[in-house]
């Protein structure tokens, strides 16, 4: 029988519930951040929401998926998600996530650039060093 496990590790194909779905805690904080402080939420409520947000998550992905079989891709990417966003008629998210995106990659960008100054400035060569091993006040 162990010839029939899937991808998500479980006989038949099949994945185990509690691995197609998004983690409880995480949904429930999520729905506390946008409710008043003193509002309560219902396990059935959690759940409910649990299971929404995971089939729209999985229902994107699967779009996403299948443009990058067509293309012959093996990596879902951010515009993939946005494209399935729009493909599938959420254009009003597709849009936001976009610009999400956008800036997100600048950060990272500037970020990737910061980091490559520090390193640089780490690894000054030896040469512009004096007898002590300290920067020498002229290299050149």
């Amino acid at each position: 029988m162990g010839d029939n496990i899937g991808p998500g590790g479980s006989e038949d194909g099949y994945i185990k519930e509690q691995e197609r779905l998004l983690p409880i805690a995480n949904v429930g904080r999520i729905m506390k951040q946008i409710l008043p402080a003193n509002a309560k939420i219902s396990k059935e409520a959690k759940e409910t929401m649990q299971e929404c947000v995971s089939e729209f998550i999985s229902f994107v992905t699967s779009e996403a998926s299948e443009k990058c079989k067509k293309e012959r891709r093996k990596t879902v990417n951010g515009d993939d998600v946005c494209w399935a966003l729009g493909t599938l008629g959420f254009d009003d998210y597709a849009g936001p996530l976009k610009r999400y995106l956008h800036r997100y990659r600048e950060l990272e960008g500037d970020r990737a650039n910061q980091d490559k100054v520090s390193n640089e400035e780490r690894e000054e060569p030896s040469s512009y060093r004096d007898n002590n091993n300290q920067p020498s006040s002229r290299p050149f």
